[in-house]
């Protein structure tokens, strides 16, 4: 960021990426000049930097925007700020909007349930440490966010910490507010009671006790709301400990006056409130600690996943094996792991075999077999067995390592949903507090006898009745709980759009290669013909393939291998490509391929045009291999579908999803394999860039699409759907293009994730739904609208019930989802 010597406000360095001459200067230039606000712009090749002055302040999104739609980019870092004194949504809303007016900042978002706030700046514009001071200004507690190691327990502490904290001041609150409310309540209830216990003391005595007891609520465990919501509301950004500092000191210090100087007050409303001012405290601090409480539950996904990570390792050094922290591990050292133990690191076998539970990161609960040349992934249990690993990824570029940025990403999201509720929040205590103003004024001059008490206890009850804690909860506690139950399943979502795309998704799109299928050609069927020797035709066969890396010759020859079969020498080799290969084997002159390219070679196959026939009908690829020029036997190679295929197209069938398989094979192998697992529809014989336009063609019908897919050319299709969901053993290329990564082969997660996600947005509509309507409809009551036509007010003491109660649900209601259950 640099800054005018006029207004530092107006002008913006934009860090460019992908520029490489002077056309993508100009290209560049004319992209911002023409937006509304820009004065000048500045674009230089060497420094790959755009610098822009506008008329006011700039809108950093605009301007990145137009970078983008130019085609170049610019270059963002992401920091994580941790945030605590937030209270509700309008805290959460004003530390947000602070942070998007700083300069440098292109987006930020603020979570209330998690207390973190996630914000994307322009590469370099402004430091972490400089923002939490600016939150730290504005009356919050903010530092930067530190993940490591002792993470877990640094993070189990603070949330113990201020359970405890919350649980003394509750236990204080409740002791104090005890006394009153048994003799004030008590009264009311038993007339003989009151009469007994003010004859006995005296009404004056009574209210001094009640002052006492009152005064220790209102300054001990309730100085809580005087120090977070006085500053906030002499800034000018009220938010709930505001709301609730103001009802109760209303209610308190109207019963002082009451107390001491009743004189000033008209006779008939001398009344003191000191049990509602008590009472409203303690069922706040109630409903912050179950508050506190079930937010340790959402987040317990997280929790679990690092508490996955081993604190050490035992590595080969020095001649021997030493255990090390962690953070010692290199790339290339050997670790031994002994039965039972969590696997430290990504690693490859070296020696030894075991089975692995790989179920907290795939989702499948059956143990997978490892053996030398294995794969294994940091986090998993080892069984019985012994290993020696060599490690390959450590520390934060492990698997399990990227699946915690992605929960912790997911869960801090920003769901479009959420924008209402922002803008909501926004304004929301402030016109409480104007309603409360109103309802005070209207029933102190229009109201019944005692008018200055009705007002009073009418305006209380608005002002604790409102607060905005539920809405502000609502969207991402559901978020927590439902990122953590997909992580848990094996089922990542890498932003909030994808979670929220996903429930409206109407097609689903699969590559075939490697999603709806193994991946890898098998041969499945041998027909000899002649007097030839199946086992003497396929070691012909394996032997001349052997010379070839084409995958079909590779099924050839692991099926030989795999029959223990010898394989001679060839000679005369000849691959010819895209038709087929000759040579000469075992003195046999042998051609091998496909019927065409046989036929071609004079090569007399009309006994063989209906086998050929019935295995491309059954999606088999045909192979011909002739001996001496005579056909010698017919070889079926397929991609058999994964042994989960058929069941998953039936279950998102069931969801009422239409099933589309885009694939570059033919059209007949196509309609055979989406025939056996039930595919709605097919488009075959397409390229990468096919599988574009073909997505693309989809949307176009008024469809949202969400394509499936695992390889390098299935990217660009990941990143043109609505939706991408990548499998987790495909390449990185594919995962950091999808907004779901699926981390098992089984295509039930596709169904899963689509399941999930309607779930979890279900569940969000139903915590906004009663959150607003317990404000829209308790308002009103509290403000005394019920009084002319039922004789009906609203009690501060059961606001403030209300109020907690509104939170907790809300928060019950999100917990719901840990019990999510996917049915196949």
């Amino acid at each position: 960021m640099s800054r005018s010597s006029d207004d530092p406000s107006r002008t913006l360095t934009l860090p460019i990426t992908g520029m490489g001459c002077a056309a993508c200067v100009t290209r560049v230039e004319d992209a911002l000049k023409p937006l509304p606000g820009v004065n000048t712009v500045s674009v230089n090749l060497a420094t790959e930097k755009a610098t822009v002055t506008t008329q006011d302040i700039p809108d950093i999104t605009t301007l990145v925007h137009a970078v983008r739609e130019a085609g170049y980019d610019v270059a963002e870092d992401t920091l994580i700020l941790d945030v605590s004194g937030m209270s509700c949504a309008a805290c959460s809303s004003r530390v947000q909007a602070l942070l998007e007016r700083t300069p440098g900042v292109v987006e930020a978002g603020v979570n209330l349930a998690t207390g973190q706030a996630r914000v994307h700046i322009l590469a370099g514009a402004v430091s972490a440490a400089a923002l939490a001071r600016r939150i730290t200004q504005a009356g919050y507690q903010s530092r930067v966010h530190k993940a490591g190691p002792d993470r877990e327990d640094r993070e189990r502490a603070e949330h113990q910490q201020t359970l405890s904290r919350l649980r003394h001041a509750l236990i204080l609150a409740a002791t104090l507010t005890l006394p009153i409310l048994v003799l004030d309540m008590g009264g009311h209830i038993f007339p003989a009671f009151h009469q007994m216990v003010h004859g006995a003391l005296g009404t004056q005595s009574v209210y001094i006790v009640f002052f006492l007891l009152a005064t220790g609520v209102q300054f001990g465990p309730g100085l809580r709301f005087y120090r977070q919501g006085g500053p906030a509301l002499i800034r000018g950004a009220p938010d709930m400990n505001a709301l609730v500092m103001l009802g109760t000191s209303a209610a308190y210090g109207y019963s002082v006056v009451a107390t001491f100087l009743p004189g000033v007050l008209p006779a008939e409303s001398v009344h003191v409130y000191y049990e509602a001012s008590a009472v409203i405290i303690t069922l706040v601090l109630l409903g912050r600690y179950l508050e506190a409480r079930a937010k340790g539950a959402t987040s317990e996904a997280i929790r679990r996943l690092i508490g996955l990570r081993p604190r050490t390792a035992r590595v080969w050094r020095d001649g021997d094996w030493v255990e090390v922290d962690m953070e010692q591990v290199l790339p290339g050292d050997r670790i031994q792991v002994r039965p039972g133990e969590r696997i430290p690191v990504d690693g490859v076998v070296e020696e030894g075999q075991s089975w692995v539970d790989e179920s907290m990161i795939t989702g499948e609960p059956v143990p997978v077999d490892k053996s030398v040349g294995a794969t294994v992934v940091g986090g998993t249990i080892n069984g019985q067995g012994a290993m020696t690993l060599k490690a390959q990824r450590v520390g934060s570029d492990t698997v399990l390592a990227q699946i915690i940025r992605m929960v912790e990403s997911a869960q801090a999201a920003r769901l479009p949903i959420q924008n209402l509720v922002d803008q909501v929040t926004r304004y929301f205590v402030p016109a409480v507090m104007g309603i409360a103003l109103v309802t005070f004024l209207v029933w102190l001059f229009f109201g019944p006898a005692p008018a200055l008490t009705l007002a009073l206890v009418n305006a209380v009850a608005v002002l604790i009745i409102a607060c905005p804690c539920a809405m502000g909860l609502a969207t991402p506690t559901s978020i927590m709980v439902g990122t953590g139950k997909g992580a848990e399943m094996g089922v990542l979502f890498r932003g909030g759009d994808a979670l929220q795309s996903l429930r409206d998704v109407q097609v689903v799109a699969l590559d075939k290669t490697g999603t709806l299928t193994q991946g890898q050609p098998q041969l499945t069927g041998i027909t000899v013909l002649a007097d030839h020797d199946e086992a003497e035709v396929l070691t012909l066969a394996a032997a001349l393939e052997s010379r070839s890396e084409h995958p079909l010759a590779q099924a050839v020859v692991r099926a030989a291998r795999q029959r223990g079969l010898d394989l001679p020498d060839v000679e005369h080799f000849e691959s010819l490509t895209g038709l087929g290969l000759q040579g000469r084997v075992g003195g046999h002159e042998l051609l091998m391929g496909s019927p065409r390219f046989l036929a071609e070679a004079g090569i007399d196959l009309e006994d063989v045009q209906d086998a050929v026939a019935s295995l491309t009908a059954q999606g088999s690829t045909p192979v011909l291999i002739a001996v001496d020029q005579q056909p010698a036997a017919l070889l079926g190679i397929s991609d058999p579908p994964k042994p989960s295929s058929a069941a998953a197209m039936a279950h998102l069938k069931s969801l009422g999803l239409k099933v589309v398989m885009i694939t570059g094979d033919d059209e007949r192998t196509a309609q055979a394999v989406a025939r056996q697992l039930g595919i709605d529809e097919v488009v075959a014989q397409v390229l990468p860039e096919g599988k574009v336009a073909a997505v693309q063609r989809l949307r176009a019908c008024g469809n949202k699409v969400a394509f499936v897919g695992d390889g390098i050319n299935d990217a660009p299709a990941l990143a043109a759907a609505d939706v991408g969901l990548a499998i987790g053993s495909g390449t990185d290329v594919a995962m950091e293009s999808a907004g779901v990564v699926l981390m098992s082969d089984d295509l039930h997660q596709v169904a899963h994730a689509i399941a999930l996600s309607r779930a979890t947005i279900g569940n969000i509509k139903q915590n906004l739904f009663w959150a607003f309507a317990y404000n829209a409809t308790l308002l009103p009551v509290a403000a005394g609208v019920l009084y002319p036509f039922f004789g009906l007010l609203l009690s501060p003491v059961f606001a403030a019930a209300a109020m907690s109660l509104s939170s907790v649900s809300v928060l019950t209601n999100a917990l719901r989802l840990k019990r999510f259950s996917p049915v196949k």
